[in-house]
């Protein structure tokens, strides 16, 4: 992928060997770290927009999700461990002891954002702040599917059917897959709120079929492993014990849980949780840029 368009000029790239992953992430800017973790079909090209200004308050860290980008791809299993969120936050607390910090802040969209709530439930000691972008919590999504969620988020019962169906139907024409799935969660409905060099980044990486069958079984270990680990936190009264700060599409047709209030959900979920609605699809630092920053940048703070 080294002919792809250069989105971080002046940050550093690196390899970081965790303990089931080989990363890679993007390092930049100084001051207090903050780890930035990008969701389905993505890369850590998601934060281009904002990231240089964030990189003028902190040292900034955006990896590659195992499985995506230019992360490596661990061989599946018939748990679905693998790819469970739990082993993707346990990559991520490596790679930030690797680069000694043990403590920092988090911001994590889509499944990036499923990863850093398990981070934050699992290694809640070294999350200082989380903020969680257009989500609510994976066991209430499937505690929660209706009609409406059925037709908004087809993707998550058809991409956790077994293998290798849902791989076979996306390789024969992955552009398509994707490109249609992205155009549909944006508040434009179209691809207009992404660069062309953001997009060349995502082409490369979900046309292998290595990375596709990765995100199929991220999806499938939504189904499984990552909705017992949420239950068995609830049933155990775990909570997010950082302070919380959760964004949402406001625009979106079909919403994140139907009928829901995102925040409320949270509430249930975190010690302490604020949040708001940004009047945009689901690619709030894609379409909505400065809306995103000034949202995200006094709570990094600790304003």
């Amino acid at each position: 992928m080294s002919d792809l368009p250069e989105l971080y000029p002046g940050f550093e790239a690196r390899r970081i060997a965790a303990q089931g992953a080989e990363i890679f992430a993007r390092i930049g800017g100084s001051g207090p770290p903050l780890l930035m973790v990008h969701g389905y079909p993505q890369t850590h090209a998601c934060w281009h927009k904002i990231a240089p200004a964030l990189a003028e308050h902190f040292t900034v860290v955006l990896p590659d999700l195992r499985g995506y980008g230019a992360s490596s791809c661990p061989a599946p299993d018939a748990e679905h461990h693998a790819y469970s969120k739990r082993a993707m936050a346990q990559d991520l607390a490596e790679v930030m002891t690797a680069l000694g910090h043990e403590r920092f802040r988090l911001v994590g969209h889509d499944r990036g954002a499923r990863v850093s709530y398990r981070l934050a439930l699992d290694h809640g000691e070294r999350v200082e702040r989380l903020a969680v972008l257009d989500i609510v919590p994976t066991g209430d999504v499937w505690n929660a599917f209706d009609a409406a969620d059925a037709r908004g988020k087809f993707h998550w019962s058809f991409m956790a059917q077994p293998a290798p169906l849902p791989e076979a139907m996306i390789e024969a024409n992955p552009i398509a897959w994707h490109e249609g799935l992205i155009a549909r969660w944006c508040g434009t409905g179209d691809l207009s709120p992404f660069s062309q060099e953001a997009l060349a980044h995502y082409r490369a990486s979900f046309t292998e079929p290595a990375r596709i069958q990765a995100m199929c079984e991220d999806y499938r270990a939504g189904a499984t492993v990552d909705h017992d680990h949420d239950e068995t936190d609830r049933g155990a009264g775990h909570k997010i014990a950082c302070p919380t700060l959760a964004v949402w599409g406001g625009g979106r047709t079909v919403g994140i849980v139907s009928g829901s209030d995102p925040l409320e959900t949270w509430r249930s979920w975190c010690t302490d949780v604020t949040g708001t609605p940004l009047p945009c699809g689901h690619f709030l630092a894609e379409e909505l840029p400065e809306e995103t920053l000034a949202a995200l940048l006094p709570f990094l703070q600790g304003a």
